[in-house]
């Protein structure tokens, strides 16, 4: 598997991760690995923005 392949399959993984309420600390990829900065990066991009509180509305 080419490496453009295993970073668009980690963002995948993580965006699923993500959908699903899965915790960050599941991602399987070393904290020194490329992949586990891509897997991160769809995790973030899928999760939905936590409310700001009360004070948002003004």
């Amino acid at each position: 598997m080419g490496t453009r392949e295993d970073i668009v399959r980690a963002l995948l993984a993580g965006a699923e991760a993500g959908r699903n309420g899965d915790e960050p600390t599941t991602c399987p990829y070393p904290a020194t690995s490329l992949l586990r900065t891509a897997w991160i990066k769809g995790y973030a991009r899928s999760r939905p923005v936590a409310d700001q509180g009360e004070d948002a509305d003004t």
